[in-house]
């Protein structure tokens, strides 16, 4: 059985998911794949992990970096997990490209190249937004490439962490 609940932030509704113990989702509604990890079973519920990510988010949307992070779990392939994990060290106010986790990946796995578009498609596949801080990637050029959540929440998200 899954769980879900909301939280109002600054830049929008957010919906959490919970398997009970440890997040497994959140999106901004309105986001791209919303709910796409969910089980077709599932009810709204008050959880201890919704009032530590509620904790986690009040402090992240002060402005500051809330040092720790709520029980995780990610629903996804081993690749996509791979690249969530790369996301979740790029610190608080600094940014990665796709390319540069693409390096990453490859001198892992012992291989010349890695694609980052494959990447690009893991990171917009991203069911734990925000606390997996996908809107820290960024294109090589520096450019804003999509967000699931919508550009403006990403604009908004790296000007609160002092990126822009």
């Amino acid at each position: 059985m899954d769980y879900i609940n909301h939280y109002d932030s600054p830049i929008g509704g957010i919906t959490l998911a919970s398997d009970g113990t440890s997040l497994i989702g959140l999106w901004f509604d309105g986001e791209k794949y919303l709910g796409d990890i969910l089980s077709n079973d599932y009810e709204e519920k008050d959880l201890p992990v919704f009032a530590e990510t509620g904790r986690w988010l009040d402090i992240y949307f002060s402005g500051k970096d809330p040092g720790f992070l709520p029980p995780l779990s990610m629903r996804t392939t081993a690749f996509r997990k791979r690249v969530w994990e790369i996301m979740l060290q790029i610190p608080f106010g600094q940014t990665m490209t796709y390319g540069q986790i693409a390096e990453q990946i490859a001198k892992e796995n012992g291989v010349p190249r890695m694609s980052a578009q494959a990447v690009g498609g893991a990171v917009g596949h991203n069911s734990i937004s925000l606390i997996i801080p996908c809107h820290r990637v960024i294109g090589s050029n520096g450019s804003l490439t999509g967000y699931a959540g919508g550009i403006d929440k990403k604009i908004a998200l790296l000007k609160l962490e002092g990126i822009l």
